[in-house]
């Protein structure tokens, strides 16, 4: 493939993964939740560098996990303890992130990992990392981790399509019905962990909010049913990188900013546009009912 393939497959991957993922999220009233993860599975990034000296994605997608978890277990201890919710992000968030930026600094000198990289990524270096197994250049790792993230995510939501869905609209019920309810919440919080990690050489912690949050808030203004929005969710996504990849070439700036620029262009066009959520729908259904009335 050529090396704008590579790119755009690679943009395209962050789309499906993030907007898959953050259509759950938006969901369950938990956007802020992901924007907070996003930024502090940089800790869990650094600290498995700390313990391997590798930057490798197994071990990567080890240390996000857990400190994705880490971070929904201490922003729910201590709305538990009478913090406001949003307070308790906001506490959570920058002391984990701000921990893994001065760690960052130690290491950033000897390896590919700096403040800058982590923070707003790269997409164009993507296809300069290359996965090699005995000699054959399989492509770019970001790739692989994508897909092998991505597999594992749906994999995830087939297998408990049920449990998920009935926990996200009516956690009482499934609880009730003995669906492990806590359980699921800590897995989705896996899963935007090992989502963010896989596309963070793409967009970095902050531009993958955009990627996690605005695909599934404008599915959502598209339909009302459950599996529709997931699947337009991860193609608003996919259509994003495209528009942003394209816009990026036209006008010669930063491709992952370009991307992240298409999402709320497209939320945007959804906000305006949808049959029936959307303001001009909602105009000309005032409209008719002034005349009627």
């Amino acid at each position: 493939m050529s090396y704008s393939a590579w790119i755009i497959l690679t943009g395209c991957l962050v789309g499906v993964t993030c907007g898959v993922t953050g259509a759950l999220l938006v969901l369950r009233k938990m956007a802020m939740l992901a924007d907070a993860i996003s930024h502090t599975v940089l800790l869990g990034i650094v600290g498995a560098f700390l313990v391997t000296q590798s930057l490798n994605g197994v071990p990567m997608l080890i240390g996000a996990a857990i400190v994705g978890v880490l971070t929904a277990v201490m922003v729910q201890a201590l709305d538990s303890s009478g913090v406001q919710s949003d307070a308790a992000i906001g506490v959570v968030f920058t002391s984990l992130f701000a921990l893994g930026v001065v760690l960052i600094s130690f290491i950033g000198d000897n390896v590919h990992l700096d403040v800058q990289h982590a923070l707003m990524g790269e997409i164009a270096f993507i296809p300069w990392d290359t996965l090699t197994i005995n000699g054959v250049d399989l492509g770019p790792t970001a790739v692989w981790m994508l897909g092998g993230v991505l597999l594992l995510n749906i994999s995830i939501i087939l297998l408990l399509y049920k449990e998920i869905k009935i926990s996200t609209f009516d956690p009482q019920l499934a609880l009730s019905i003995g669906v492990p309810v806590v359980f699921i919440h800590y897995l989705l919080m896996t899963m935007v962990s090992f989502s963010t990690v896989a596309s963070f050489d793409s967009v970095g912690a902050i531009l993958v909010v955009a990627m996690l949050i605005v695909p599934g808030s404008s599915a959502y203004l598209l339909t009302d049913k459950f599996g529709m929005m997931l699947i337009l969710s991860g193609v608003i996504g996919a259509l994003s990188a495209l528009v942003g990849y394209g816009g990026a070439v036209l006008f010669d700036v930063s491709i992952s900013g370009a991307i992240a620029s298409a999402t709320g262009l497209l939320f945007t066009l959804c906000f305006l546009l949808s049959p029936k959520h959307g303001m001009i729908a909602k105009w000309f259904r005032r409209k008719k009912m002034q005349q009627s009335v």
